[in-house]
């Protein structure tokens, strides 16, 4: 918190004022990153040609945007997948997907198994982008690696 207000030019306690935890500043955060992606979405949508690889463009975009800010980065991935407090970056995400490789209106008698894909996949990412923080991956084997996840678990869409 303290960086953060260093950062930010507040003192501590203004920031406390309006974020009272740092739960409640990772959540106004998480909030804001996925609007900033789907801002992004909307005015440059992905155009690859199979819902697995539109999807993969998505978590590809919001990778290069999270490893602009690694420590940001770090309090994200950590806070989903540390934190006892629920938060939706999880959920945002898989909508996203979900909204981005199907295109359309979906049947509700697939819904719920697209959505659970979809899911599974955001959580390859956040898996994977924790190994980009630890060093073991760059990002262009995270995206071959989502490339293979997403054909495989897409590929009915």
């Amino acid at each position: 918190m303290r960086t953060v207000a260093e950062r930010a030019g507040v003192a501590l306690g203004t920031l406390y004022r309006y974020f009272p935890s740092k739960m409640d500043l990772v959540v106004a955060v998480v909030a804001e990153e996925i609007e900033l992606l789907e801002a992004s979405i909307r005015r440059r949508p992905p155009r690859a040609a199979t819902p697995a690889r539109r999807a993969v463009d998505v978590l590809v975009r919001a990778t290069r945007g999270l490893m602009r800010e690694p420590e940001l980065a770090d309090a994200l991935v950590r806070s989903v997948i540390m934190s006892s407090v629920q938060i939706d970056f999880g959920d945002r995400i898989s909508d996203l997907l979900l909204r981005v490789s199907s295109q359309g209106e979906i049947p509700p008698a697939r819904r719920a198994v697209e959505s659970s894909l979809c899911n599974s996949l955001a959580k390859v990412w956040i898996a994977e982008l924790l190994e980009i923080l630890k060093g073991r991956r760059t990002v262009d084997q995270v995206q071959q690696l989502l490339e293979l996840t997403a054909d495989r678990l897409l590929y009915d869409f």
